[in-house]
């Protein structure tokens, strides 16, 4: 894989995770959890907004995409995102092999895959 196809990819996977789990990448102070979900656009511009919109559906596709992997592909791509959310390697799945270097096989592999899909569906 080309340095800056992986970095791209590495740059999806890593929004996508924090998409998953509803937070934001930069830390914002705490709100009452009555008004969770609530979204203020006032501030927004219009590109702003787009831009959002846009990031939205890339992430739906990315979501897709990884969803359609079969095991142990889709798991080697869950610890692969984790990890580049979080800037650490330290997360791991019960789903791939202990062996080092099996499970490195495995992520070249998922990689592909997902790169090849999220290509064909035009993210990347």
């Amino acid at each position: 894989m080309h340095n800056d196809s992986k970095a791209i990819l590495d740059d999806i996977l890593s929004r996508w995770h924090a998409h998953c789990k509803g937070y934001n990448i930069a830390p914002s102070c705490g709100s009452d959890p009555m008004f969770k979900g609530a979204k203020s656009g006032g501030w927004d511009g219009a590109d702003d907004v787009t831009d959002a919109a846009i990031n939205r559906k890339i992430m739906q596709a990315v979501d897709f995409e990884v969803s359609e992997l079969l095991e142990p592909y889709r798991s080697a791509i869950y610890v692969t995102a984790r990890n580049l959310c979080t800037g650490r390697a330290v997360w791991n799945s019960p789903r791939l092999p202990v062996d080092t270097m099996e499970r490195g096989v495995i992520v070249v592999e998922a990689r592909r895959q997902i790169t090849n899909r999220l290509m064909f569906a035009g993210v990347l």
